[in-house]
């Protein structure tokens, strides 16, 4: 059987790993994978959770199943903290995924039962894993415009002129905040044009929500997603815990589905069911009750909140610091757009080659596209990074 297969790609991400793992030199720094890192260069295990992991050990009595939608209380609470109060309940349903990546599978799945080879825009750039979890489920991938090289910003006229010739056929995959590649979002008035534009041509806006709470504040990071689902009949939304909950290895998701009614939500929810029946039959629970417990508990959530807080301030202040340090070496305002920009990641518009001399040159790990992670920035070391950046693009 075997020998009918070629070779498939390596992951870049995972390759760059590998690489900076097998580097020698103890001044490297790693701005590659995409999870958040403490002062130290640890992913940390937020107080909040650890806190809530021990209630659950304490308190379990069973580790039968879940069922097919998951964990109950934790979708309530899911709800409650990315959507608000922006759509009535009955018109919504949502099911427990592992992670991100499968809310977003499951419902690009459900996209082609509903509408099969359909079209998904997507934003040029956007996260690698869309094309192929969206081609991989038989829908066709097109792009709108979003970020502009030259100003480091949203190109949202011509993003705006794509989205308004679109039409009830179309799929567009929007980030929620904090965007990924390129660091680049939109102002709540172009969430607001957006919103109305989706509602006016009827094209189904299909929302990745992976970094809620990094971007400026719970609340002003759900401002896009809560605004496009109260203007629209039907929309999707991928929900991810692992960045702004630290779960990452729980890969805890969550796939929300927004009907036109009760009775639609109903017949949607049953061919979601039944797609998670027949790919991996029921999720696991334990990040899934990690996260309803903290939610589900004023101490608790509280404690989550402050720890979140301190998490995104920190990326902030160093992209304030990287974009300082860059501008006091260079006396150019080419890099002030990193202050600017929100989430962990910024796209800073180098070339490849740029990029591997960079790593070969400076010890400087980053994706070949230049997007560099901020919370891998060692706080002591802003300005040997604006060195070799500099030097890098000379």
């Amino acid at each position: 059987m075997f020998e009918t297969l070629s070779k498939a790609p390596g992951d870049k991400i995972l390759a760059l790993m590998g690489e900076y793992a097998a580097d020698p030199r103890t001044d490297k720094i790693d701005l590659g994978v995409g999870v958040y890192k403490d002062k130290t260069g640890t992913t940390p295990i937020m107080s909040a959770v650890r806190k809530a992991e021990e209630r659950i050990l304490e308190a379990g009595t069973t580790k039968t199943y879940l069922g097919i939608a998951g964990n109950k209380g934790f979708g309530a609470a899911v709800l409650d903290l990315a959507l608000g109060d922006a759509v009535e309940r009955s018109r919504v349903r949502i099911a427990q995924a592992p992670g991100g990546t499968g809310s977003l599978w499951v419902l690009m799945q459900l996209i082609n039962r509903a509408r099969p080879g359909a079209t998904v825009w997507v934003s040029d750039p956007t996260w690698p894993n869309h094309n192929p979890i969206a081609e991989n489920a038989g829908l066709t991938v097109k792009k709108y415009p979003y970020f502009d090289t030259q100003t480091r910003g949203v190109k949202f006229d011509a993003m705006l002129a794509t989205l308004d010739g679109l039409g009830p056929q179309d799929i567009v995959l929007l980030h929620g905040c904090c965007h990924n590649p390129t660091g680049a979002n939109l102002s709540n008035e172009q969430w607001d044009a957006v919103a109305a534009s989706l509602a006016r041509t009827g094209a189904l806006p299909f929302i990745d929500l992976a970094y809620l709470g990094f971007g400026d504040g719970l609340a002003e990071d759900a401002y896009g997603t809560r605004k496009v689902l109260a203007a629209v009949p039907e929309a999707l939304v991928a929900f991810s815990g692992s960045k702004n909950f630290g779960l990452y290895r729980e890969r805890i998701g969550a796939a929300i589905l927004v009907a036109r009614d009760a009775a639609h939500a109903d017949i949607a929810n049953s061919q979601l069911l039944n797609i998670i029946r027949g790919a991996y039959s029921q999720p696991p629970d334990h990040g899934a009750e990690i996260i309803r417990t903290i939610l589900e508990d004023a101490q608790l959530r509280a404690e989550w909140e402050t720890e979140l807080n301190e998490m995104r301030a920190r990326m902030i202040r160093l992209r304030e610091k990287l974009a300082d340090a860059i501008r006091q070496k260079s006396n150019s305002e080419d890099f002030d757009f990193i202050a600017r920009h929100r989430g962990m990641f910024s796209l800073l518009g180098l070339d490849n080659a740029t990029v591997e001399h960079v790593k070969a040159a400076r010890g400087v790990y980053m994706i070949g596209d230049s997007r560099i992670n901020v919370a891998g920035i060692p706080e002591d070391r802003v300005g040997d990074l604006a060195d070799a950046l500099l030097a890098g693009t000379k």
